[in-house]
């Protein structure tokens, strides 16, 4: 490591992995941008999945000022962030088969409707097995992962395959195997992970393309406003009831 102070250190590779998304991954974000505008337009649903820390980016997305007041979270219990007790509950249930199924099956997932899973390795059973079932169901799923743990992990799903395996579209965060940026010879261990950072960048990207496609059709995109601007309520109390046989997070 450089003489530079640390935080300074995970700022500047935090903003070379958002570069290199930007760059590398530009087609990728339109075609995610276009294939959620289509579900838009053509009466579909919006919902997005992650476990343990792959959730925060999912929520991110949901029931958000300036976000589409359309994208609906997808919980499994017991996964949904860190608030499962132990904490290591979570992770082992990840690895459990069957799980997504019987989620998806008693979801209102249907045909035509488009389902964004976040998964850093995308090794666990629970992704894999989602996006395996959602598209049997009819479902346009687009996976966010990083494509290097493909590479350099095994995976722990009976297919040996990885969620990005599944996808109609694959976002690759860049995240290196492990997900940390610093390292320190008096630290005993690499930190500082930006997976979280950037995924959400990433996936506000998406949003903010899927926002401007849907315009440039002559199609107001479904936005909500912050509540604490003055008109804010107002404003999402009228897109919530103009859309509400699609918002599932008001039931």
């Amino acid at each position: 490591m450089s003489d530079r102070a640390p935080a300074g250190q995970f700022l500047d590779a935090a903003i070379g992995l958002l570069q290199r998304v930007r760059d590398e991954e530009a087609d990728s974000i339109a075609a995610a941008g276009a294939l959620l505008a289509d579900t838009v337009a053509d009466g579909g649903r919006l919902f997005a999945f992650g476990a343990g820390h792959s959730s925060l980016a999912a929520q991110d997305l949901v029931y958000r000022a300036g976000g589409l007041a359309l994208m609906n979270l997808l919980a499994v219990p017991g996964v949904v962030g860190v608030d499962v007790m132990p904490a290591p509950l979570g992770s082992a249930l990840e690895r459990v088969d069957g799980l997504a199924r019987a989620v998806l099956d008693s979801s209102p997932l249907r045909a035509g409707d488009a389902l964004l899973i976040i998964s850093l390795s995308g090794r666990n059973a629970l992704p894999v097995e989602m996006a395996l079932h959602a598209r049997a169901l009819g479902v346009k799923v687009i996976g966010v992962t990083s494509v290097a743990y493909a590479t350099q992990t095994t995976s722990r799903h009976t297919s040996g395959t990885y969620l990005k395996d599944h996808c109609d579209l694959v976002l690759d965060s860049k995240i290196a195997v492990g997900d940390t940026e610093l390292t320190l010879d008096n630290v005993p261990a690499p930190f500082a992970p930006a997976s979280t950072v950037v995924t959400s960048a990433l996936l506000q990207a998406v949003m903010a393309t899927t926002s401007a496609t849907l315009a440039d059709r002559g199609i107001d995109p479904p936005l909500l406003r912050s509540g604490n601007v003055d008109g804010g309520h107002d404003w999402n109390d009228r897109v919530m009831r103009q859309y509400a046989d699609r918002i599932f997070y008001r039931h």
